[in-house]
């Protein structure tokens, strides 16, 4: 159990730091964010806990295709956060992420790689 209370602690550490990091700077919260800290945290996790190197590796390999379909949320957020509420361009920005996955996926079983 304290493991548990362990990971929680370290991972919700690295949110907070980040979005307090925010506050201060915009472009040095945003690098932080950027870095892949949440992914390297849960390969660390994996790793101490003993997971075979298949299950990690196939972890690291999943995490660069999901990636990919977030990143146009990034550049739509500000421009519609300029015209629309937060919650609105929140949930706009959820909806793009769905369809660059779905075409994505799509594109990407079409060479042998199976997202879904």
């Amino acid at each position: 159990m304290a493991w548990i209370i362990t990971k929680y602690l370290i991972s919700a550490g690295v949110v907070v730091l980040v979005s307090e990091v925010a506050k201060r700077s915009d472009k040095l919260g945003g690098f932080i964010a950027a870095l892949p800290m949440v992914t390297v945290l849960v390969l660390i996790w994996l790793y101490l806990e003993n997971q075979p190197k298949e299950k990690i590796s196939n972890h690291a390999w999943y995490t660069f295709w999901y990636v990919l379909p977030t990143l146009p949320m990034f550049l739509v957020f500000p421009f519609l956060y300029q015209r629309l509420s937060f919650w609105l361009t929140l949930i706009c920005c959820i909806a793009i992420t769905l369809v660059c996955f779905v075409v994505l996926a799509h594109f990407l079983r079409s060479l042998g790689i199976d997202l879904l």
